[in-house]
C-alpha cells in the first residue's frame, strides 16, 4: 500500500497493485461464474431471481441471469458483457463463455503463483487460441451446402434446449430454419471482403461458399421480422413465406380484409410517409375574406385538394395504402369506396 501523498490520491486514496489487485478479479470472476454454473447443459436448474418490487423471473440463461444481476465488480462486469455480447452476436453459449474464461483466469493465476510472468501466460493463450481455430477450421468445419435440414433443425434445437420454448423444440426449430433460409441471397463484393477480412462468420451472417468456390450467400438476420401478439398459444406462430408482417389495422371497417392478384392484375402497395388528412393552409399565410360566401368555397377547395390527391393514389393502381403518419374520415371515406385497405402509423 503506497502513501496517497505521493501517488497523487490526496482525498482519502488507495492504490492497490500486484497479486492483491490479481486475486481479487479472478475471485470477482469466479464469484460470476458460481452463480451461472449450475444452469449450464441439459439437466442444468433453474434460477428464480426477484427484484426490488417483488417480481419472480425464473431462467436458465446465462445472459438473462448476469443481465439481472446488480454487478459493479469492474473485472465481474467485463464477464456480464462478454455474456451480452455473446447473445447478440451469436444467441447461445452465453453461460460457457463466462465459465470458460473464468476458468481460463483461474489457470492463469494459479501459474502467476508459481512465477510466471502474467505477459508470458497471455501469450501463450494467444498462441492456444490460434492453434484451436486452425483445428476447428481444418477438421471440424462442414460445407453448409453438404449438410440437410435435419443437421440444421437439430442445431436450432439444441441451441432452443435452455429456452422456454425447450418443450416445444420440434415446432420452433423447423420454423426458425425456414425462415433463416427464405432471406437467403447472394453475397456481394463488399460482403465477401468483410468475411475475409474477420477470418470467421458472424451469426447467421455466414458467407458459405457453393462446390465451385466462386459463389458466396449470406443470410442477414435485419430481414428477419418477428411479429407478437398476445391472445394464442406459442404453437400457432407461423412463417409467413415470400411477405413481411406489419402490426397495423385497418383504418375504417369497411376496407376489404384481404386483396389478391388476378390474372394480368398484381397487387400494388403504397407506402407513404405523409399526412392523409384534409388539406389546411400553411401556418402564417393570413387571408382576408369580406364576403362570407368565400369561406365556403375555401372550405370547398380544400377538401378538393384533399379528393385531387387520393385520387392520384388510386389511380396509381394502388390496392394497399400504408402511411406512417395519419388518415383522417375524409381520406378514409375515398378509400372505402374504391375497396382499398389503408393502414396508418405503420
Amino acid at each position: 500500500m503506497s502513501n496517497p501523498a505521493s501517488t497523487g490520491l490526496f482525498i482519502n486514496g488507495q492504490r492497490e497493485t500486484g497479486q492483491d489487485v490479481r486475486v481479487g478479479n479472478v475471485t470477482a470472476a469466479l464469484a460470476v461464474a458460481n452463480i451461472v454454473k449450475t444452469s449450464l447443459g441439459p439437466v442444468g436448474l433453474d434460477k428464480m431471481l426477484v427484484d426490488d418490487i417483488g417480481d419472480v423471473l425464473i431462467t436458465n440463461d446465462g445472459a438473462t441471469i448476469l443481465k439481472s444481476l446488480e454487478v459493479e465488480h469492474p473485472a465481474a462486469r467485463v464477464l456480464v458483457d462478454l455474456a451480452n455480447l455473446q447473445d447478440q452476436e451469436v444467441g447461445d453459449g452465453t453461460t460457457s463463455v463466462v465459465i470458460i474464461a473464468s476458468e481460463l483466469l483461474r489457470r492463469g493465476n494459479d501459474l502467476v503463483k508459481n512465477g510466471i510472468h502474467p505477459t508470458t501466460i497471455i501469450s501463450g493463450y494467444r498462441t492456444a487460441l490460434k492453434a484451436a481455430v486452425s483445428y476447428i477450421k481444418k477438421e471440424m468445419v462442414v460445407n453448409v451446402s453438404t449438410l440437410g435440414d435435419e443437421h440444421l433443425i437439430n442445431a436450432a434445437k439444441t441451441s432452443m434446449s435452455s429456452k422456454i420454448i425447450g418443450k416445444e423444440s420440434d415446432f420452433f426449430s423447423k420454423l426458425a430454419v425456414d425462415a433463416v433460409k427464405s432471406v437467403k441471397m447472394n453475397a456481394t463484393a463488399a460482403d465477401v471482403a468483410g468475411y475475409d477480412a474477420m477470418g470467421s462468420s458472424r451469426s447467421a451472417e455466414a458467407a458459405v461458399v457453393v462446390p465451385n468456390g466462386k459463389q458466396r450467400f449470406k443470410y442477414p438476420l435485419s430481414a428477419i421480422h418477428i411479429l407478437k401478439a398476445h391472445g394464442k398459444s406459442s404453437m400457432d406462430s407461423h412463417l409467413i413465406g415470400g411477405g413481411f408482417a406489419i402490426n397495423a389495422m385497418r383504418a375504417a371497417q369497411g376496407m376489404p380484409t384481404f386483396v389478391e392478384s388476378s390474372e394480368g392484375n398484381t397487387v400494388k402497395i403504397a407506402m407513404l410517409d405523409m399526412n392523409l388528412q384534409r388539406h389546411r393552409m400553411g401556418m402564417g399565410v393570413q387571408v382576408i375574406v369580406k364576403d362570407p360566401a368565400e369561406i365556403e368555397r375555401i372550405k370547398k377547395r380544400e377538401m378538393d385538394i384533399t379528393r385531387e390527391r387520393i385520387r392520384k393514389i388510386i389511380d396509381a393502381g394502388a390496392n394497399v395504402v400504408l402511411t406512417t403518419k395519419g388518415v383522417d374520415d375524409l381520406c378514409m371515406k375515398y378509400f372505402v369506396e374504391a375497396g382499398i385497405i389503408c393502414a396508418r402509423r405503420c
